[in-house]
């Protein structure tokens, strides 16, 4: 996916297309993350689409959730959502500054190699 290190550095497009790609990655596994949250607050708590994109938008925002859960089930839920939305949150940003990263790492090994 990204050029060896014997690689010339890629072009200021082909870099800003790949900073696209991958934050429509992350884009696509927080929407997805969304959409398990609205579910599970629906059908485990019986909340409204609108509650449930609230409450699954906060905690994947974290910041917790609007309605406290008043079901066993839906109390085992959120903790459980809790738990996976701290990881999605890790996960989105190292995909997006993957790229970033990765050149940033190319640049400083072209300027070791040709000293």
């Amino acid at each position: 996916m990204y050029e060896r290190h014997t690689s010339p550095l890629i072009s200021r497009a082909a870099f800003v297309r790949r900073v696209i790609v991958h934050v429509s990655a992350s884009g696509v596994l927080i929407a997805a993350s969304l959409i398990i949250g609205m579910m599970g607050y629906a059908l485990f708590e019986g909340l409204s689409w609108e509650d449930s994109f609230l409450n699954a938008s906060m905690i994947l925002g974290g910041m917790g959730p609007v309605n406290m859960p008043q079901t066993d089930a839906g109390k085992i839920f959120a903790g459980c959502y809790a738990l996976y939305a701290g990881l999605v949150f890790l996960i989105a940003l190292a995909i997006v500054i993957t790229p970033v990263f990765h050149r940033v790492l190319h640049v400083f090994h072209i300027d070791d190699a040709s000293d």
